[in-house]
This record gives C-alpha cells, sequence and structure tokens, in this order.
C-alpha cells in the first residue's frame, strides 16, 4: 500500500516591512514656551514660542503658531507668523497667509500670494556634496598675511 503524499504547504508571502513614520514633535495651539529648543526630529510649531528654535529637520510654523526668535533649521515652513531671522540649509517657504518679519539666509526660497515679509534675503550656495575641500597653502591664507602685516 502506498502512502499518500503529503499536502503541499502554501507559504506565506513575507509581509512588505512597515514603514516607520519619521518621529515628529509638536507644540500645541494651547502651549506658550519661552525659552531655546533644539531638536533633531521634525517639529511643528502651532502654539507660541519666545525664544530660539533649532531644528536639524523640518520646521513648520503651523497656522496658529507664532514664533518671537530666530529659527535655524534643515528646512521651514511658514504657515503662522515668525518674528526673527530664519537660517536654513535648504529651503524656506512661506505660505499663503504667513508673514515672517526678518532676515533670511537659505539655500532657497518660496513665498506664496497671500504672505507677508519683512526683511532681506541672502541666497547661499549649498556646499557641493562630493567636493574636496580645496586647502589654501598657509602663506595665502587671509588670517596668516594679516599676521604678517601685523609683526
Amino acid at each position: 500500500m502506498r502512502s499518500p503524499s503529503p499536502a503541499p504547504v502554501a507559504v506565506p508571502a513575507p509581509a512588505p516591512a512597515p514603514s516607520v513614520p519619521k518621529p515628529l514633535a509638536a507644540i500645541g495651539p494651547s502651549m506658550m514656551i519661552k525659552g531655546e529648543i533644539r531638536t533633531r526630529e521634525e517639529l511643528l510649531v502651532d502654539g507660541e514660542v519666545e525664544g530660539l528654535v533649532e531644528s536639524q529637520s523640518v520646521l513648520t510654523v503651523g497656522t496658529n503658531g507664532k514664533v518671537r526668535g530666530n529659527i535655524k533649521a534643515r528646512e521651514v515652513a511658514i504657515f503662522g507668523s515668525v518674528r526673527g531671522n530664519v537660517e536654513v540649509s535648504e529651503k524656506v517657504a512661506i505660505r499663503n497667509q504667513g508673514s515672517l518679519i526678518g532676515d533670511i539666509k537659505s539655500a532657497g526660497i518660496s513665498i506664496d500670494d497671500g504672505s507677508y515679509f519683512k526683511g532681506s534675503i541672502d541666497i547661499v550656495r549649498p556646499e557641493p556634496k562630493n567636493a574636496k575641500a580645496v586647502q589654501q597653502p598657509a602663506a595665502s591664507r587671509p588670517e596668516a598675511q594679516a599676521a604678517k602685516v601685523a609683526s
């Protein structure tokens, strides 16, 4: 007598790796913070902040957000109001109904119709990622020449 052959076993397909959501910090509409804020993650300011705000990621000032102080981030989007200087390595965007009173230092800028901006803009070129830094000989550096003049 023949033994029955084993039934084929269905092997489930591997599940796709779950996408890990980006960490997001939020300052809600009912919050008021005085002081310095530093973060590596994306930050949404929808409340009031008085003081320096630094993010190594994207900083969004929501429609209810009010920042009175300087901002340093990789990228900034303003839907609310900011009174202070903004320095970013990539792009600043002042969206419809957004308001910025202060100076901007950025590689790129976008100002929507219906927004308000008062200040100066300094467009900086980002450093090329694969270009090697060219070293000047010590004698030709400005600080070396200043030292020669002083002596």
